[in-house]
């Protein structure tokens, strides 16, 4: 079969090889799949640099998510088991770890969600609540950042996005953001202050750390929540806890691979509401591209490089993204 292959540290385009390899045989517990679509996450990149907070043994294959194909033919989502990453024809991941894969939807998106979905959108981000709160997305036209948008909207929340240039400030209007801030060209403290008549954000979703995290601090509301998700923008901040103290809020951090291992029920439950979410339109993958198997190791790049807008999406084989 064909794999995506990192032997060492270095930029994705430089250290990536498409490379002919066996099949990775599946250990106890575990099933082999046959990988239909695979998504690019900027983790990807860390992997490859050898940046990320797990570090697999070299040669590995990135990619840490993707739609794959039981023996059975059943539909299924998983994360991959490193080093057997996802860029690849097969995958291995754990049996308990492979969820249903959700219908594909004909729904047209509902801008006005039951109060059933909004309970599901906030349970699954831990986000805002129903008392109308701001939630603050950094990279809103990215990858996670489009998909915090849909679910903050989902759970009834007022969403301010945050984005860098003119082309993904469109995006973010077009998600449904309901103030779209394009940091290029306007001042993102000022902005959020006097869109929220100066109460700032309620919650702050951050994948970006580095300045982003800054402002996060300046704008988050008297007992706000600041959501770290990762470190896109290349820096790890130190958060000033005399700042906590004085305006009362919270520093949360989100890294969903933990939940897998300490919280399988949890994760089970978010996947049961995020597919009736997705199932009556309230939500939708923002997948902007789909580029073949060949094209991985450039796709993988260009999230890096902060050039995508939304998903990035590698098919493998015949595969069509779901």
């Amino acid at each position: 079969m064909q794999a995506w292959h990192v032997s060492a540290s270095g930029e994705p385009s430089d250290v990536m090889r498409l490379t002919e390899v066996e099949r990775p045989t599946p250990g106890v517990g575990q099933v082999l799949l046959k990988v239909r679509a695979a998504n690019v996450n900027f983790p990807d990149a860390l992997l490859c640099r050898s940046q990320y907070q797990v570090r697999p043994p070299l040669p590995f294959t990135p990619g840490l998510e993707f739609c794959g194909e039981t023996e059975d033919g059943r539909r299924v989502i998983a994360t991959p088991v490193l080093p057997h990453g996802a860029f690849a024809e097969y995958a291995i991941a754990d049996a308990t770890d492979a969820l249903p894969a959700p219908t594909r939807s004909t729904t047209p998106r509902r801008r006005r969600c039951t109060s059933a979905i909004r309970r599901a959108g906030s349970r699954c981000t831990g986000g805002p609540d129903s008392r109308r709160e701001t939630l603050l997305v950094h990279a809103a036209a990215g990858g996670v950042g489009s998909a915090a948008v849909q679910l903050g909207k989902a759970a009834g929340a007022r969403v301010v996005g945050v984005v860098g240039g003119a082309r993904k400030a469109a995006a973010a209007r077009e998600l449904g953001c309901d103030v779209v801030i394009d940091r290029l060209t306007e001042n993102v403290i000022e902005t959020v202050k006097e869109a929220t008549g100066g109460r700032g954000a309620d919650v702050v979703y951050d994948p970006v750390g580095g300045e982003a995290y800054v402002q996060s601090t300046k704008v988050v509301a008297f007992e706000g929540r600041i959501v770290v998700v990762g470190f896109a923008g290349g820096s790890v901040p130190r958060p000033a806890l005399n700042h906590v103290l004085v305006k009362n809020y919270s520093i949360l951090g989100l890294y969903t691979g933990r939940y897998r291992t300490e919280e399988p029920k949890l994760v089970q439950h978010c996947h049961e509401q995020l597919t009736e979410m997705s199932a009556l339109g309230a939500i939708k993958p923002m997948v902007c591209e789909r580029v073949p198997l060949e094209g991985a190791a450039d796709a993988v790049q260009r999230v890096a490089d902060g050039l995508t807008i939304g998903r990035t999406v590698v098919l493998a084989g015949s595969g069509t993204a779901g």
